[in-house]
């Protein structure tokens, strides 16, 4: 039964991050009652929860440990705030964990819908070999509303999901020639779509990442996947009706504030970039949000109120 091995160490991962403090014995009720066990209601081995402890460490980097603090031999998870702040393995384990109690208890089948993400499927593993090994990838890209393709090398850094599309952030070694002489640092690096992505070939040619290259700098104050040069600006937002209860729960940006709220609104503050990605995002909310600050973002908003209206003029 060595196939989900793999199901068993995110099912004791996520089991810990649930529960916080477990002993042994609290821990093996649970795995009697979680489907994964070697046989029905069968214990897990003293000695195979101490190797399966051993191979998380190995693979996830996350330590099962008797918390001294804790009263009863109770296990927990060493600076749970680590693997929080990590959003990939959050995201692996989140998703896998699910994927474990789909397959142990099948009265879910059918019950559980998930977004299909269409680009994910063909180049993703491609992207994330090549960025293991540092291999350059040659790729034929056509963009939204261009005619024709063009095949070039970028040398990817970074795999960013957003709103259901896969993008990779790499480097295009014909800008960095472009860019050397203005020494506009990190013009090179650029976004492209996986679902833009005709064809894709790894190379037998190596890169390093630029020096001082990092992803949460270059989208530093970004709401999306459009990076910018641009300052980061103080937005105000008054929320009405039901919109406070959605962005408390789903924050639009990691600046998120609440600054004010009575019966009628509240106010949240933002310190963010004026892309295009967070005006997708206002819109989204639709008139329950209205912009108080800065003063040009609310133009460009009564911008897209009057063009909207003329869409429905009759």
């Amino acid at each position: 039964m060595a196939s989900n091995l793999f199901g068993r160490y995110v099912w004791l991962i996520d089991l810990l991050r649930q529960y916080k403090h477990l002993s042994y014995k609290e821990i093996n009720a649970k795995w009697q009652k979680s489907g994964l066990s070697y046989g029905e209601g069968d214990d897990i081995p003293l000695r195979t929860f101490h190797n399966h402890r051993a191979a998380i460490k190995d693979i996830f980097d996350v330590y099962i440990e008797i918390d001294p603090e804790v009263s009863g031999y109770k296990y927990h998870i060493e600076e749970p705030e680590r693997l929080q702040s990590d959003t990939l393995r959050s995201w692996l384990i989140d998703s896998y964990a699910t994927l474990n109690q789909l397959q142990a208890d099948k009265k879910l089948e059918g019950r559980i819908r998930f977004e299909n993400i269409p680009s994910g499927g063909k180049w993703l593993t491609l992207f994330m070999q090549a960025m293991r090994e540092n291999k350059v990838v040659e790729i034929t890209h056509q963009g939204f509303g261009k005619e024709c393709t063009s095949t070039f090398e970028i040398e990817p850094y970074n795999l960013k999901v957003v709103k259901r599309r896969w993008y990779v952030i790499a480097n295009n070694p014909y800008y960095a020639d472009c860019n050397r002489r203005q020494n506009n640092n990190f013009k090179e690096i650029r976004v492209y779509g996986l679902d833009r992505i005709l064809k894709a070939n790894i190379l037998d040619k190596t890169f390093e990442i630029k020096p001082g290259f990092n992803i949460d700098k270059f989208y530093e104050g970004c709401t999306g996947v459009i990076p910018s040069d641009d300052d980061i600006e103080h937005v105000v937002l008054r929320a009405y009706w039901n919109a406070p209860d959605y962005l408390r729960t789903l924050p639009l940006h990691e600046s998120q504030k609440e600054i004010e709220s009575n019966d009628e609104y509240a106010l949240f503050s933002y310190d963010v970039k004026l892309t295009y990605d967070f005006l997708q995002l206002i819109m989204q909310q639709g008139d329950q949000i209205e912009v108080l600050e800065p003063a040009s973002l609310r133009e460009q908003m009564r911008n897209v109120a009057k063009r909207l209206t003329s869409y429905y003029d009759v």
